[in-house]
């Protein structure tokens, strides 16, 4: 496996970017848990959560498609749709005044590549 432990580093450095920028929120809103009602915060915190709920098993079906053989090629195409989808989301979501379409692309490219990882995993196993 060579190509899906470059991109986890990428997303490492996002997951870490999202993670500062909530605990910055945290202490200038003095909430240590939930979010105190401070709305920053609130879209901060659930971008950060959400990267957190997708990327992984994202990752992880990537890394076994690897795994399995699938072409580098599809699973370059995965990792950079995976990468593009969440910082489209992080940007739509994080912004106060939300752009819409950054988040439906955003949640689309992540939807999709997970089940394209599904889809080669299967395809994969059952040939």
């Amino acid at each position: 496996m060579i190509i899906v432990p470059a991109y986890a580093v990428l997303f490492a450095c996002l997951f870490l970017t999202l993670s500062i920028r909530t605990i910055r929120a945290r202490r200038l809103a003095k909430v240590a848990i939930g979010t105190g009602g401070d709305r920053v915060l609130e879209r901060l915190s659930r971008v950060h959560a959400n990267f957190s709920e997708y990327v992984p098993f994202t990752l992880l079906l990537i890394a076994l498609s690897e795994m399995r053989g699938i072409h580098h090629v599809i699973i370059h195409g995965l990792c950079l749709a995976l990468l593009v989808g969440r910082c489209a989301h992080a940007w739509g979501v994080s912004n106060r005044t939300e752009n819409f379409r950054f988040r439906v692309i955003g949640i689309a490219l992540t939807l999709n590549t997970i089940s394209a990882a599904a889809v080669a995993n299967a395809v994969s196993y059952f040939l």
